[in-house]
């Protein structure tokens, strides 16, 4: 095989975006668009001078693709992914990978046929400034970590944001907000660097800024095995919002903010001058690296490019799909606290959360109107 066969399922807004940028693939070729809305199907089919399909059913059953890459409402994620896998198709899904920790199960155990190669859009695991934060924490240059603070409040959004589409911002649509929205991808990072916590309590806001049923705004607090603690604080009210990473360990300090990363290292471990100083107000001597780290990585592109190579190639994946439960677990775990108003241990109990998800949707009355659908143009911008 000399190029991978992609369609695209969910063209409306980021699959669009997806679409425009597979000319890009050197060896890929994009065959076929998918989209419930027979209209939008159409006009990106002859956007992209492909084939038009209006179920996923249809195009799977067509072959007219060996690959999907899966850009649906997040519920579809899980039911489409499945059908791709047993239909022998390679799947590249959007992130969240699914709605609900539950959902997640039954799509990875979907992958039996490890041939086929299953991978998530985690764009931001390219971002060379995770991935030099990620290394220095593996390496053990930071010690054993302490504590990790992450305000990432930048992801105002406003009321035209949410009444963009009926799925947008409900339970029945979207199974959250902020969490399973905006934040898939911090809470990824979060996992991918610090691993995952042992419990997690946090307070959410439901449409605390804007007109929907779901949180915009969550505050939470974690405790790792180790001993170690964090906080998270998301919103996507607050303007102009803050975009702030601190990672401490027993060597020092990484911090992240404005494009800007500093390791503030401890020439002596602070457990071993805690114990070993005679003097009262000493602390650890403690000099400042400022580390060079240029632009943002390949984001979406590269990750598609890792995803062909992989078919191609057997390239390691950069964002295995199985990896996706973490963060989506995390989001749940943080709803569900808020929701029961005390903390929760993980590994999170799925059958419980997707039960109070289920009854969520059930004893819904919220209703909201759809202004207009959003166009790529206003995906780009969120990026």
């Amino acid at each position: 095989m000399k190029k991978v066969r992609i369609a695209i399922i969910g063209v409306g807004g980021m699959g669009n975006t997806h679409a425009r940028s597979m000319a890009e693939i050197e060896r890929a070729d994009l065959t076929a668009v998918c989209d419930i809305d027979p209209r939008t199907a159409d006009t990106r089919a002859r956007e992209h001078g492909c084939k038009g399909f209006y179920s996923a059913k249809d195009l799977l059953a067509s072959r007219v693709a060996n690959a999907v890459l899966i850009a649906t409402p997040h519920y579809a994620h899980t039911t489409i992914g499945i059908q791709a896998l047993k239909a022998g198709m390679h799947v590249l899904v959007e992130k969240p990978i699914s709605a609900h920790k539950a959902d997640c199960k039954r799509l990875i155990a979907a992958h039996a046929n490890k041939r086929l190669v299953f991978a998530a859009m985690f764009n931001q695991r390219t971002d060379p400034h995770y991935k030099k934060i990620k290394q220095l924490v593996d390496s053990g240059e930071l010690g054993e970590l302490t504590r990790v603070s992450w305000i990432i409040s930048d992801w105002f959004r406003t009321e035209a944001y949410y009444a963009s589409g009926g799925w947008r911002a409900t339970w029945k649509g979207e199974g959250g907000g902020v969490l399973l929205n905006q934040c898939p991808h911090n809470l990824d990072l979060l996992q991918w660097i610090c691993g995952m916590p042992g419990s997690v309590r946090a307070f959410c806001g439901i449409g605390k800024h804007h007109a929907i049923e779901v949180e915009d705004e969550v505050t939470a607090y974690l405790e790792y095995p180790n001993g170690a603690t964090g906080v998270l604080v998301t919103s996507t009210g607050e303007a102009p919002g803050t975009n702030r990473l601190e990672i401490c360990g027993e060597m020092g300090k990484i911090v992240l903010e404005h494009g800007k990363l500093t390791f503030d290292r401890n020439e002596i471990g602070q457990k071993e001058f805690c114990k070993t100083s005679t003097e009262r107000f000493a602390r650890p001597g403690v000099h400042s690296d400022t580390i060079s780290v240029e632009g943002t990585g390949g984001q979406h592109l590269e990750i598609i490019r890792n995803f062909v190579d992989a078919i191609l190639d057997r390239t390691p994946l950069i964002a295995p799909a199985a990896e996706g439960i973490h963060s989506v677990e995390l989001a749940n775990a943080m709803l569900y606290s808020s929701m029961i108003g005390a903390p929760v241990r993980l590994p999170l109990n799925a059958a419980n959360f997707r039960r109070l998800l289920q009854r969520l949707i059930r004893e819904s009355t919220f209703e909201k109107k759809t202004v207009r659908k959003a166009s790529a143009d206003d995906i780009a911008k969120s990026f």
